[in-house]
């Protein structure tokens, strides 16, 4: 931007060379300490007075200056006062990468636009589909450059020519970038065909660059497909898109097809250390690996976070601060929290959370960091300590998850996971939330329905004498205990001839009490249980079988 005290200027990417050199600070010009290898001067030369010949050139003059601005990365100072700054650049834009072996986590796709160039099998068309900020679009501007460049086509282009600069800066007339989801129709499809006729004008190839492709509208892709099947020699399309699923098969047939993936934690930490050293910042490695987690494989995300981090933590990330400006939960709040639960304390943990609340993290926040809690958890009790999955080292996590098996993990995280869906429509989002913490108050207590159905299987073994549970399949009562009817099904089992020797009188909870006294169990101290203890196991198992059953000699009774 072009600024003097009376307000702004407009800028434009236009190159204009009016004549102006890189000159030395003029005689006179005061410039702040250590600003010599930072500032540049040129002559005023919009001070003549009176109106320019052709009404333009004072613009073309800001343009050659903001392209120089540009050029050294660096303002620029003219004695006048007027000052050109240079534009602030984003940290995605300014460290896109430049060539295929900056394509970060796309080391198949590299590989092989690379070899394909080197031998000079240069497609008509190619497909690039992934997940956002993988690359895709970057890797297209590569391609372009390697197939412009005064040295290509080649793997490895200069990126100081006049093609690899104008298409650096996006002023290249050869290279053609469309958005797909604002030229959706047959006649923004017709211009293209009508244009591909045109050989290119100074490059070697005309390259159309179309992202979002899987927006174009269903006539639109069939209008180009007679195009990307035989185009002229000079042309080459690129498509782009995150939803692969909705490109036709007809395109995709036309195509060569790279699949990007989502770039690797790890890759992501190390590009953004890598940005921290090169801008002089401090961060501390816990700070950028939770920017990488939260990018989830996207680069732009990991760059767009870490500006937004920038800006606010002074030359220096520390995760304190991530999570105070963020508003986001601590591990060590959850692991007191996971404490809490697994004492089976509800009041403490009910009042951790208004505590959590009061300092103002949001309740949607909050699910999501006890969600990602629990699974750590769950990977960990699976036995999974990869740090990159975890987001922590192991053993900086609560020692509560081996108070509880996997199963109970699992019902844990069910909870949490049901919670965020629920939060949306409910009535009240804390309720909700105090609930679900006070489930998993008790969820050492919780029961599986595979353990479940093992209890049940060995007490039916017990019940009907099986000395050795297990030893029959699933589903096969031996011949000597009941079989289970249940509750309004109490029917004569087909094909069984009543028993009259058979005792009918009894019940379940007898027969149990029976069967324990002829084993002459023992009781938790080495004794023999007691007629309470033995009336206690009856009820459960009374609990547990609720129906009628039918013994097999035809007598009935109730659980």
């Amino acid at each position: 931007m072009a600024a003097k005290e009376g307000g702004p200027h407009k800028l434009t990417k236009t190159l204009w060379r009016f004549g102006s050199t890189w000159m030395s600070p003029p005689p006179g010009v005061a410039t702040a300490p250590g600003s010599a290898a930072c500032r540049c001067f040129l002559p005023d030369l919009t001070g003549l007075g009176g109106n320019p010949p052709h009404g333009s050139w004072q613009g073309r003059y800001y343009n050659t200056l903001s392209w120089l601005s540009n050029q050294a990365h660096l303002p620029i100072i003219l004695p006048s006062g007027y000052t050109v700054f240079m534009a602030y650049e984003v940290t995605a834009t300014r460290r896109r990468p430049k060539n295929f072996d900056e394509l970060a986590g796309q080391e198949f796709v590299s590989s092989t636009l690379k070899s394909s160039l080197e031998k000079g099998s240069i497609a008509h068309a190619y497909l690039f589909s992934g997940p956002r900020g993988c690359g895709k679009t970057s890797a297209a501007r590569i391609l372009a450059r390697s197939l412009n460049c005064e040295k290509g086509p080649t793997p490895n282009p200069c990126g100081v020519c006049p093609a690899c600069q104008e298409i650096s800066h996006g002023s290249s007339i050869d290279i053609i970038e469309i958005d797909g989801a604002s030229n959706t129709s047959v006649n923004d499809v017709r211009q293209i065909k009508e244009e591909v006729l045109f050989p290119p004008n100074s490059g070697k190839y005309k390259v159309y660059i179309i992202d979002e492709v899987h927006m174009l509208s269903n006539s639109a892709f069939n209008a180009l497909l007679k195009t990307i099947e035989e185009p002229p020699p000079y042309i080459v399309f690129i498509f782009a898109t995150t939803e692969l699923h909705k490109v036709p098969a007809t395109i995709k047939s036309r195509c060569q097809q790279f699949a990007f993936k989502s770039i690797p934690i790890e890759t992501i930490k190390r590009i953004l250390r890598e940005t921290c050293t090169e801008m002089q910042i401090e961060a501390e490695d816990e700070a950028l690996f939770w920017i990488a987690r939260e990018a989830t494989g996207s680069m732009r995300d990991a760059y767009t976070l870490f500006d937004q981090i920038v800006s606010f933590s002074g030359g220096e990330i520390r995760s304190s601060l991530i999570k105070e400006k963020l508003g986001l939960v601590g591990l060590d709040e959850l692991n007191a929290l996971a404490d809490l639960c697994a004492d089976n304390n509800t009041a403490g943990a009910l009042e951790k959370i208004d505590r959590i609340l009061e300092s103002g993290i949001a309740i949607e926040q909050f699910v999501i960091d006890l969600a990602g809690y629990y699974r750590s958890f769950l990977l960990i009790k699976a036995g999974i300590t990869k740090e990159s999955l975890l987001g922590y080292g192991a053993d900086r996590f609560s020692k509560m998850w081996e108070k509880l098996n996997l199963e109970q993990l699992e019902e844990g995280l069910s909870v949490l996971l049901e919670l965020y869906r629920n939060i949306r429509y409910s009535l009240s989002p804390r309720f909700e939330l105090e609930t679900a913490v006070s489930k998993l108050c008790w969820l050492n207590k919780w029961v599986s329905p595979v353990e479940l159905r093992s209890a049940v299987d060995a007490a039916r073994n017990v019940l009907g004498g099986q000395t050795q549970p297990g030893s029959l399949a699933a589903g096969q009562p031996p011949d000597n205990r009941p079989a289970i009817v249940p509750a309004g099904n109490q029917a004569q089992i087909p094909g069984e001839a009543a028993d009259p020797a058979a005792d009918s009188s009894g019940t379940l909870a007898e027969g149990f009490k029976q069967f324990l006294a002829q084993r002459n169990l023992a009781g938790p101290n080495g004794g023999e249980k007691t007629e309470t203890a033995v009336n206690e196991d009856a009820e459960t198992v009374r609990r547990v079988f609720r129906g009628t059953y039918v013994n097999q000699g035809g007598g009935t009774g109730e659980y």
